[in-house]
């Protein structure tokens, strides 16, 4: 695995045949590699640390094979000179000849010593590089194949420890229930429309709801979102990931209570902002905690298990929908169930650890990020030595930015790659249609020919269970197929299905019962590949290609996106419906979700696999112009 990194000269690790070695670099990657090529090396392994990184570890474990000192017994590096300041003098070195080496370069070897390391020169008349040799008079182990270990445990040991569900478990369930609130809002709102419109059903005399105004009712809650989501973007890294969870489950709580009471449009569309507005700050903090908090061989599991929590929401709210589908003033009583889970929201997150890289972003002590790291991880953390890895890598990733501002997100090219990623799947996800189906899903089935609501609301219940068992089936298969594949064929099948709605609901009424059948199956393969593609892996990459110094204004941003984009689709929908009609509206997500096609495959790359502090390094280096599959290594 990849070293952690720490802040200092900018350095080059090759690890070739019998030669070691660390090289300190002032040249971009790009002439890094052609010059070890003009060497004649093929290097097994080889790190580019960036334009201001230097791999710790490896000055650690240069020193403890040269020099034969314990890197635990050495305060932590921040360079690889400094490093080799501390350290006894090394043996003597002798020059020889490096055999197929450019002009310049020569390499060293002590005579008693099994390795040797070279000194290359990266460009005529260019500056001298220093070395440090990763050498020793005893064998290899077996394990190292030219990799270094991470101070104090390997990288292999932090990736491949058992995890311990008794504290991983509860720093993603109750997070993930604010995402169960979000998705009972949707499921919810389908069911509130129709009740609230009746006019045998809505106990109200307001009713009568223009188009415009059913729009809003659906819609101000993504606007408090939005709105959410840039206090979060202004303030997410000062209120920290914790604190936010629990100003959400507030807003959760008094807003639904305060909707199952309203008495008036204005009263119901202000509480609806607010529950938004918890919408907004639980959406951000949750896959930031989660991702921060997760086991690399679990994240995306766990990532992708929020996704499913949030389908669960939906289904929840539908079924609730369902029960209260023929009650007198039902929509308070729809509104009002998601007051208890707010609660349990409030004091489960209550229970549990600041993030760990939080922590150390925000300038805690190292003590207190142990300690939180050692509270979400249980015992796959008792090992000080992995404690101590696993905090290296957070911090030097950390200290490789400079300090995370959104001036610093939207100003340096390094992060422009990972903007775009996350920036257009969040659009994407939206502008695909699947406001529509979500949240107007009631009303397009009786419109296909289930003429009363409650028979409306139980195939919503059907198409909620549904999209639950393929949202598990992603879930299964995200770190197994990866984010890549599921998302090309996932956005082909919803481009197939809004073609097939489209049609089917253009027809010339003479055959309702096929246009039914043709109008439900089409939901179904859209609910389907929705649920496999744009649904959790969008978060899922949001949440893991942005840097640590930039993560939580960057999925911010994306959530500002995604709601504002939401939230204009499902205001301006029945209107648009109402102009244009619905074949129109479904054959124009179709040709949205062609372009969404060539932008994943043009863009998106695989992050399977990799540790969140091993694909900041590649945007950190440079990264390769243009990824193919995803190739995060670069090289």
């Amino acid at each position: 695995m990849r070293p952690p990194l720490s802040v200092g000269a900018p350095a080059v690790f090759v690890s070739h045949g019998d030669a070691d070695a660390v090289l300190p670099v002032r040249c971009s990657r790009d002439r890094v590699v052609p010059a070890l090529k003009a060497l004649g090396l093929a290097p097994r392994y080889l790190e580019f640390a960036g334009p201001h990184a230097v791999p710790a570890a490896v000055a650690d474990e240069a020193l403890s094979r040269c020099h034969r000192a314990r890197p635990q017994a050495l305060s932590r590096p921040r360079s690889v000179s400094a490093c080799a300041a501390r350290a006894p003098p090394p043996p003597p070195l002798v020059p020889r000849p490096a055999p197929g080496a450019a002009t310049g370069s020569m390499a060293w070897q002590a005579p008693h010593l099994r390795h040797a390391h070279r000194t290359l020169e990266v460009g005529a008349g260019r500056e001298a590089r220093e070395t440090v040799p990763l050498t020793s008079d005893e064998p290899p182990s077996d394990d190292w194949e030219g990799r270094p270990a991470a101070a104090g445990g390997s990288a292999d040991q932090v990736h491949d420890a058992p995890v311990d569900w008794r504290a991983t478990g509860p720093c993603f369930l109750f997070p993930a229930l604010g995402g169960l609130l979000f998705g009972f809002d949707i499921g919810a709102s389908s069911g509130v429309l129709s009740s609230l419109t009746s006019e045998t059903l809505s106990g109200v005399d307001w009713y009568q709801l223009s188009p415009f105004q059913s729009g809003l009712v659906i819609s101000t809650s993504l606007l408090g979102a939005l709105m959410g989501s840039l206090i979060a973007l202004s303030a997410g890294n000062k209120l920290g990931r914790r604190t936010e969870m629990l100003a959400a489950a507030v807003l959760y709580g008094v807003c639904s209570a305060g909707m199952g009471v309203a008495t008036s449009l204005n009263w119901l569309l202000a509480c609806r902002t607010g529950y938004g507005l918890g919408i907004g700050l639980a959406m951000h903090a949750a896959p930031a905690y989660i991702a921060e908090t997760s086991p690399p061989s679990v994240r995306g599991l766990l990532i992708s298990l929020k996704e499913a929590i949030i389908v669960g929401g939906i289904l929840a709210g539908y079924f609730v929908s369902y029960v209260f589908a023929e009650e007198v003033g039902g929509w308070r009583s729809i509104y009002a169930c998601a007051a208890p889970l707010a609660l349990l929201l409030f004091a489960g997150v209550a229970t549990l650890p600041e993030s760990p890289r939080w922590l150390l972003l925000s300038g805690a002590s190292r003590d207190a990020a142990a300690a939180a790291l050692v509270r979400a991880e249980g015992r796959r953390a008792a090992d000080p030595a992995l404690v101590a890895a696993e905090l290296d890598g957070i911090a030097a990733a950390g200290a490789s930015g400079s300090g995370g501002g959104i001036g610093e997100l939207l100003g340096q090219e390094r992060f422009r790659r990972p903007l775009l990623i996350g920036s257009s799947l969040m659009l994407f996800q939206q502008i695909t249609g699947q406001p529509s189906v979500l949240y107007y899903a009631q009303q397009i089935f009786q419109r296909a020919g289930f003429a009363s609501g409650a028979a409306a609301a139980e195939i919503s219940v059907l198409l909620g269970a549904f999209k639950l068992a393929m949202t598990i089936v992603a879930v299964l298969t995200v770190d197994k197929l990866g984010r890549r594949p599921l998302l090309l064929a996932g956005v082909g099948g919803m481009v197939v299905a809004l073609l097939a709605l489209g049609l089917a609901q253009g027809g010339d009424g003479s055959a309702e019962g096929a246009a039914a059948t043709v109008s439900v199956v089409a939901l179904l393969l859209y609910v389907g590949c929705y649920q496999c593609s744009f649904g959790p892996i969008s978060w899922l990459i949001v949440g893991e290609v942005f840097p640590l110094a930039v993560r939580s204004q960057a999925i911010a941003l994306a959530a500002v996106l995604n709601y504002g984009s939401n939230f204009g689709v499902s205001l301006a929908l029945p209107s648009v419906e109402a102009g244009i009609g619905l074949p129109a509206t479904y054959l124009g997500f179709a040709a949205v979700g062609v372009v969404a096609l060539a932008s994943i495959y043009f863009t998106v790359p695989e992050t399977k696999g990799k540790t969140l502090e091993e694909i900041e390094a590649m945007w950190s280096s440079g990264g390769p112009a243009r990824l193919k599959g995803g190739d995060m290594d670069g090289l």
